[in-house]
């Protein structure tokens, strides 16, 4: 069986090997200051600048965005794979989700009517909780901020960028047209070797020359245009930006009610108070015993305990809400109120009503 090898054409790569190697001569004379080069006006050089700064820093945020929202850089090649191939990217557990699941299953391990079972499983719970909200806040991120940048860099940026590269490759035909209409004149009233005349060559180069202008302005007058819409996008990507902002305002958000709940449950559990560090101690001991001066609230505040009979929606900020049969501590308001005290869970302070509370501790 014959296989018919594909024709090459040799002429045709060896001019196209020979124009490069022209090209590559025409730039090192011209960075060696022996070639007279075009140079644009100082307005396109500036929104040229401009062109080339919105890319790098646009590219540059893509990149920290996508880092900060997916810290696992395996992760997000895989994604980028996949967004390649057009393919539905793998779900995933996060480790916040990971966490909540052994949270869980050690809780019931230890026993969920035991104090410690009970509270791993709550902390795990919300830990899951948290880990959905954090896959929503990514996904939304990415729609509303990330996708559209990535749009402006593959779309507008990269048709700017081959526009500014043909501008290029119009500026050096122009050039070379200009050294070789130069040439041509320089030889006027001189005999040449290949029997054309060198009026005939003048008028030849002129002309190419001519073509050659017309090519670049019309190139420079494109490029020109798309570089000043650069401008446009940058409100396109404020709106972006705020929604980007209103994204993790309402992560943060619900990430904060999680952990509020959370704090509240494990106080209506009975349990320890949780450890928070203490601004100005250096030592988790220092700290401890700091905690432990101010929780001493039979003896040094005026606390005491109390358990919340049903629960209780707080009316404004200065209040706190309550759940049934949770421990809480209190304190006679100064000066006193008939209706209300001076409540305390965990670290969270407010006014709580006198009638939905039950005194645990004698006077």
């Amino acid at each position: 069986m014959n296989i018919k090898m594909p024709e090459f054409d040799v002429k045709k790569f060896v001019k196209g090997a020979g124009s490069t190697l022209s090209r590559v001569v025409q730039l090192t004379e011209e960075k060696l200051g022996t070639s007279e080069k075009t140079e644009m006006d100082a307005r396109f050089e500036h929104l040229s600048e401009r062109s080339d700064s919105a890319k790098l820093w646009t590219e540059k945020i893509v990149r920290d965005t996508e880092a900060a929202l997916i810290p696992n850089p395996a992760n997000r090649v895989e994604d980028f794979i996949f967004e390649k191939i057009e393919k539905q990217k793998p779900k995933r557990l996060s480790n916040l989700e990971y966490l909540g699941l052994d949270m869980i299953e050690g809780g019931g391990e230890f026993g969920q009517d035991g104090p410690y079972g009970s509270a791993l499983i709550k902390v795990g719970q919300a830990q899951q909780k948290l880990g959905s909200c954090e896959r929503d806040f990514i996904g939304s991120a990415g729609m509303c901020f990330i996708q559209p940048l990535k749009k402006f860099l593959e779309g507008e940026m990269k048709i700017i960028t081959k526009e500014k590269g043909i501008l290029e490759s119009k500026r050096l035909d122009l050039d070379a047209c200009k050294n070789r209409a130069r040439k041509a004149r320089s030889m006027i009233g001189q005999q040449t070797k290949d029997g054309i005349s060198p009026e005939v060559a003048l008028e030849q180069a002129e002309r190419d020359l001519r073509v050659a202008q017309s090519e670049f302005d019309r190139q420079a007058e494109i490029t020109k245009l798309l570089l000043e819409g650069i401008s446009t996008t940058q409100a396109t990507h404020l709106r972006h930006l705020h929604s980007l902002v209103e994204a993790q305002v309402r992560y943060y958000g619900q990430c904060n009610k999680i952990m509020s709940d959370l704090q509240r449950e494990l106080v209506s559990l009975g349990g320890p108070q949780p450890y928070v560090p203490v601004a100005g101690y250096e030592d988790e001991d220092d700290a401890m015993a700091s905690r432990m001066n101010n929780v001493e609230f039979g003896v040094n505040s005026g606390y005491q305990r109390a358990r919340v009979l049903c629960s209780y929606d707080a009316k404004d900020g200065t209040e706190l809400n309550l759940t049934s049969n949770e421990v809480i501590f209190v304190c006679e308001c100064n000066p006193p109120n008939s209706d209300y005290m001076n409540g305390k869970q965990g670290l969270l302070k407010g006014l709580v009503p006198k009638a939905f509370l039950e005194m645990l501790d004698d006077e």
